[in-house]
């Protein structure tokens, strides 16, 4: 699919000038950009929709979790065994 994007004269030179700098074409710049901006907006979007659907079940039931239990489950999820015994360790004093 060929789409067409209308750039400035300065941001167009800019392109051309790092893709020089990094033997790539400018199409690679482009669409390396646009890929790494749609990623991160969608992650963005996700957290966003995650915390409006956190934020509406506790106003229906008011059950939370805290802040360390919450980083306890994050470090184990990111399986990092030495920051899930620095939390546990800390929860014990």
């Amino acid at each position: 699919m060929a789409t067409s994007v209308k750039l400035d004269d300065d941001l167009k030179s800019r392109i051309q000038h790092l893709a020089e700098v990094r033997h790539r074409s400018s199409h690679w710049i482009m669409r390396e950009a646009i890929r790494d901006y749609v990623e991160r907006e969608e992650k963005r979007e996700s957290f966003k929709q995650d915390a409006l659907r956190a934020w509406e079940a506790y106003q229906e039931n008011g059950l939370h979790l805290t802040l360390g239990w919450r980083s306890l489950k994050w470090a184990k999820m990111r399986s990092c065994p030495s920051a899930t015994s620095d939390l546990v360790s800390a929860s014990s004093r």
